[in-house]
């Protein structure tokens, strides 16, 4: 569509949504759809009887266009006193509640749809409304305001995302006493979000400035990305890069907490079978940088584009997210919300919905139920903010690391006993361990691990890693047809996820099937093209076992090169430049072991190159040797 052939015009939009859709389909997905589907045909009536028409209704979305706000207004009344006489006959936890926005902007007719500013600002002031609630925009207040016999209360100026000036909401007061009230709107709108003093706000500014410009400053015209100039082939289904969240609460302390968000997205979306999602290390590799959507799909390969930013202040939580497709610059869906922390798991809960909702990905039956649902009742924010300071640390896979994950885990299991993330996090930490070679018996690390990932399961059996790292402790203790049937497992469960298949390759390269562990690995590069560079440890491994010497060479030292003291990565490449004869160069990698851990043992690090075939194993280790490591 050119702009010359676009018509514009002046329209009222309204944008209604579920207030939490996700936990309503979590607890009962059949009859969450047939009320669903009730609701939306008693909506469609009303608007037809105001004189509007549905335009779009994607997921528990309704989006009508009206000639007229006052008809809009009117209809979002009915609409909401029809849907409350119809929850009167549900249950508490299963009454469907709509929040409604009301907006007057222009738009732009594209045959049966409307496009634009118009649409955005409705679906914006849509998620300020209380359940069962309305929010109307300025522009609509002000032609509606002497009209009906209803009341409002002005809730301030709100910055909406690619709209230059902040935009006035009110909300709508439907109570008899309430008619011709505006309450508020000559006085400064006390926000609840609000800091203690203005010099903290100021503070707050000058230190973020520069990123609250990059997430609200945006041009709203994004240059789009090129497929010919793309990296990676693009994938046959629709694929996402969610980029880290930016921390916008003034305090690096926090910053466990917008990593951990942008990881739990992650993860839950690479649970959807018919959806490619880049992995963690890739997109946090742009961690911190001004990058362009362009440039992240160009790189990564992919057509979406997923960023926000994260602010906490006390017990309140303020989330940001956008969804773009980077093939046309088009914002998708964008949303802010302003919640207590108690709600964190709903909230990561609608931000994937959402996402999948404008990807047009659907669902099959199991994947009806993914999300943070689990979670709740068996670990508080508390203990799961706890689990991501852990998980943040971790991933710095070294030795101090992993001691200070140790002491942050077993703090997490005292304080929450009943959260299978406690138990989880303290068999990644054995697991860490044991490839470090720092574990004071192996055999007895392996099993205490494997009993902590049991234990984690035995509360929540969709974590996908925690069936891998059960996977990896089996293979270390020689039980390889146990971890390859764990591995299986999480893999099933997480059909997009890298971590889910870099564990299946490595316990199939450990069972002697390194010719069929190759490709899987490769699979994991492109899930993770700009990953960590353990994949290319495990990677290089099997193209040495295979006798592909040169090219597991560089393998290990593209892993080197993103961590020079990968001390993995050397034992293998010494292991290996002893098995070519570079006698030389596999010396010189064995002092770079000594030197990154000087009490290196070989008896403790044995467990890590252990083979189903004893023959192999004992090669390895007598390579190791040769090169000088004891």
């Amino acid at each position: 569509m050119t702009t010359e052939r676009a018509k514009r015009k002046l329209s009222a939009i309204l944008s209604a949504d579920v207030k939490g859709y996700s936990r309503l389909m979590g607890e009962d997905e059949i009859g969450t759809v047939r009320t669903l589907k009730e609701y939306r045909e008693l909506m469609s009536r009303l608007i037809k009887e105001y004189r509007g028409r549905v335009v779009d209704s994607p997921g528990d979305n309704v989006l009508a266009e009206f000639a007229s706000v006052v008809d809009a207004l009117e209809c979002s009344i009915e609409i909401q006193k029809a849907l409350k006489s119809k929850n009167a006959a549900l249950p508490n936890n299963r009454k469907m509640q709509f929040r409604i926005g009301v907006n007057l902007g222009d738009v732009i007719e594209d045959e049966d749809r409307v496009y634009g500013d118009g649409v955005n600002i409705a679906a914006r002031i849509e998620g300020l409304a209380e359940p069962a609630g309305i929010c109307i925009s300025g522009s609509g207040f002000e032609q509606v305001r002497n009209k009906l016999p209803l009341g409002y209360e002005y809730l301030g100026e709100h910055a909406v995302k690619n709209i230059a000036q902040p935009i006035k909401v009110y909300r709508v007061l439907t109570e008899p006493e309430s008619a011709g009230k505006v309450i508020g709107e000559n006085e400064p709108k006390q926000r609840s979000w609000g800091w203690k003093a203005a010099v903290g706000v100021a503070v707050l500014v000058l230190v973020a400035g520069a990123l609250v410009w990059n997430f609200y400053g945006r041009p709203p015209s994004i240059e789009p990305a090129s497929k010919d100039k793309m990296a990676l082939p693009l994938p046959d289904v629709p694929s996402i890069a969610v980029l880290p969240f930016v921390n916008m609460s003034g305090d690096p302390n926090q910053e466990f907490l917008s990593d951990g968000i942008t990881e739990e997205i992650i993860t839950v979306l690479s649970k959807i079978r018919h959806l490619f999602v880049i992995s963690r290390q890739s997109t946090f590799s742009y961690k911190g940088k001004p990058v362009k959507v362009k440039q992240v799909s160009e790189e990564l390969g992919v057509r979406y584009v997923l960023e926000g930013s994260v602010q906490r202040s006390g017990d309140r939580i303020r989330i940001n997210a956008q969804l773009i497709d980077a093939l046309t610059g088009r914002h998708m869906w964008a949303e802010r919300y302003e919640r207590p922390m108690a709600d964190l798991f709903a909230l990561q809960d609608d931000i994937t919905m959402k996402i999948l909702t404008a990807v047009q990905v659907k669902l099959t039956e199991g994947e009806q139920g993914v999300g943070y649902g689990k979670w709740r009742g068996k670990e508080t924010v508390d203990c799961y903010l706890k689990m991501l300071e852990g998980f943040k640390v971790y991933h710095g896979w070294n030795i101090e690391s992993t001691r200070e994950t140790r002491r942050i885990a077993e703090e997490t299991l005292a304080m929450c006993p009943q959260a299978p993330g406690s138990y989880f996090l303290m068999a990644c930490v054995h697991l860490q361990e044991l490839f470090l070679g720092i574990a004071t018996s192996p055999q007895e690390s392996a099993e205490k691990g494997i009993e902590m990932a049991q234990k984690a399961l035995a509360m929540d059996d969709s974590m996908a890693d925690a069936y891998g790292i059960l996977a990896l402790l089996h293979m270390l203790i020689r039980e390889y047809d146990k971890a390859i049937a764990e591995a299986e497992r999480g893999v099933a469960l997480a059909p997009g996820g890298a971590w889910a298949h870099h564990f299946y390759a490595m316990v199939l390269k450990a069972a002697g099937r390194s010719e069929e562990a190759i490709p899987i690995f490769q699979k994991v590069i492109r899930l993770d093209p700009g990953g960590t560079g353990t994949y290319y440890v495990a990677f290089g491994d099997a193209l040495r076992d295979t006798g592909r010497y040169e090219e597991a060479v560089s393998a290990f030292k593209k892993a080197l090169q993103s961590a020079p003291d990968d001390i993995i990565a050397h034992v293998l490449l010494t292991s290996t430049y002893s098995l070519m004869g570079r006698e030389k160069e596999a010396r010189a990698e064995a002092a770079e072991v000594l030197r990154i851990h000087p009490k290196f043992s070989l008896d403790k690090f044995a467990p890590t190159i252990t083979y189903k075939d004893q023959a192999r194993t004992d090669l390895i280790l007598d390579a190791l040797r040769k090169a000088g490591l004891k």
